[in-house]
């Protein structure tokens, strides 16, 4: 009896595991494998023209990244993006989700209008801003129309990384405010009544009763922002034509490893190196990120 049932539960799972190989072997071949073939780029000189080779130099292509300008101009650029680019698009994720819940009149047409940048491919929306970004566009229109000073937007290197920030923050933070939205519906109304009895006004209620319940979803949010932030390409690739100008300012890390990899000759092994660098820093990026949110003490 507990032979057969032995045999049983080997049969079963062998059933299981051969469901899984279909699954497993596309996991292998484009996310595991993929991986391990950078990290293996990573430490040689690899020439994938003509006669392909692959020379062994332990950590030098890490090591050159120290003495390498652009990767410290593409370095600061992306954190600068990120600091700046992640809070701003979550707090207007929150306001924007805020304003919606509280019952206004028309939320459905307002929920539709916030939502449509993010039904707009990214390129799409790159080019349309270009467009408004241009020296004679609607935005110095409207800037010379109330005497506000206007700007080159594009081809000024102290505002192109701006004017990418503004289009982002504005593109992605509807998406954040649809978590959003569907998280302070969640929020129980008994404790926002309970708040009025002592006395809360709205905005006491909003920080001390709105905020706190919210910390899982900014926790989630913040940890997709910052990944998707310094992953920045395909913006600063048609602002700049692909060159990261005007004068490197636009230029970012995922945009400097697509130059070393693809546009210069014998230099993937250290875009590769580029690659596996930022992976690192992301990946400490999100756990000082957990740290501080306390985000196991959420659960």
């Amino acid at each position: 009896m507990k032979s057969r049932f032995l045999k049983r539960t080997v049969r079963e799972s062998l059933q299981g595991y051969l469901f899984l190989l279909p699954a497993l072997f596309v996991l292998l071949l484009f996310l595991v494998g993929p991986i391990f073939y950078a990290i293996f780029l990573s430490f040689h000189k690899v020439q994938l023209l003509g006669t392909t080779s692959f020379e062994f130099v332990a950590l030098k292509n890490y090591m050159n990244i120290f003495d390498d300008l652009r990767a410290k101009i593409a370095v600061w650029n992306t954190a600068k993006y990120v600091l700046i680019v992640v809070p701003c698009q979550t707090l207007l994720a929150i306001i924007l989700a805020a304003t919606l819940n509280a019952g206004m009149k028309g939320e459905k047409f307002f929920r539709i209008i916030y939502f449509l940048p993010t039904l707009t491919s990214s390129a799409v929306l790159t080019l349309i801003f270009m467009w408004m970004y241009n020296q004679n566009g609607l935005i110095n229109k409207v800037l010379d129309f109330i005497h506000l000073p206007t700007y080159n937007w594009i081809n000024d290197p102290s505002i192109a990384l701006y004017a990418i920030m503004a289009m982002n923050i504005w593109s992605t933070a509807p998406f954040y405010m649809v978590i959003y939205l569907a998280a302070l519906q969640d929020i129980p109304e008994s404790l926002y009544e309970a708040a009025e009895l002592d006395g809360a006004s709205a905005i006491q209620k909003f920080l001390y009763v709105t905020i706190p319940h919210l910390r899982p979803v900014t926790s989630f949010v913040v940890i997709m922002g910052i990944v998707g932030t310094f992953q920045l390409f395909d913006q600063s690739y048609i602002f700049s034509g692909g060159s990261g100008g005007p004068n490197n300012s636009t230029l970012t890390v995922v945009l400097l490893i697509y130059q070393y990899a693809f546009k210069n000759m014998g230099t993937m092994g250290y875009a590769a190196a580029l690659a596996f660098s930022l992976a690192i820093i992301i990946l400490i990026a999100t756990l000082i990120q957990r740290k501080f949110s306390k985000e196991e003490s959420l659960y």
